[in-house]
């Protein structure tokens, strides 16, 4: 079997966002193929415990903005510490992606346009027409895709995902898993490249400061 990394994300996230560059440079290096597995994160927290961004503590809210800053800061990736679109739900950009997915495409950038429409551009991405000038952007059939997002499939395949992940032991996001071995966070993607390196005879990068949740 050939071995790849699954990756559960929510396509609002902001850690998600954050690691999104160093999970396809890991990839890359390693020559292994991402899954990629976009979920209904508040379906994953009522069923695992997790508490909402907006139903938490003020000091917890103001812990994950110093958290931000500080990646920002660390990583050198631009991001809106309020972004004007947010709490979103994420369905219909899932759906959107979902339908690359299922034309055989490689999603790693759309995904990565999404989040960063969120993150840095304040675009809406739940807007129908934000979401095809994104695909445009990168060279893909926004119109199409948009078509096809709106189908029963990627509906069903977003909460199988999600179905799947939970039972895998995802409860918050990003989630990455190794040959069964989980990782919850992009602060744990330097364990993550450890345990490939280890599991493929390989050099990893560890050492490097290569993750942030």
């Amino acid at each position: 079997m050939t071995d790849t990394i699954d990756y559960y994300f929510w396509i609002n996230s902001d850690w998600a966002y954050f690691g999104n560059p160093r999970l396809k440079a890991m990839a890359e290096r390693y020559k292994l193929t991402i899954n990629y597995y976009p979920v209904d994160l508040a379906s994953v927290y009522a069923r695992t415990g997790g508490i909402k961004l907006q139903l938490r503590s003020v000091e917890r809210k103001n812990y994950r903005l110093l958290e931000m800053e500080r990646f920002r800061d660390l990583l050198g990736m631009p991001i809106n510490l309020h972004p004007k679109y947010m709490p979103a739900n994420g369905q219909l950009p899932s759906y959107f992606v979902i339908a690359a997915q299922q034309r055989g495409l490689d999603v790693h950038d759309l995904v990565h346009a999404v989040m960063i429409a969120t993150w840095v551009e304040d675009r809406d991405i739940e807007d129908e027409a934000t979401l095809v000038s994104i695909a445009e952007g990168i060279g893909l059939d926004g119109n199409g895709l948009l078509r096809e997002a709106k189908l029963p499939a990627p509906e069903r395949a977003y909460f199988d995902y999600t179905n799947t992940a939970v039972a895998r032991g995802m409860f918050g996001a990003p989630f990455y898993f190794f040959r069964d071995e989980a990782f919850w966070g992009q602060d744990r993607l330097e364990y993550l490249d450890r345990s490939i390196a280890k599991a493929l005879g390989a050099t990893g990068a560890s050492g490097q400061l290569r993750a942030a949740s």
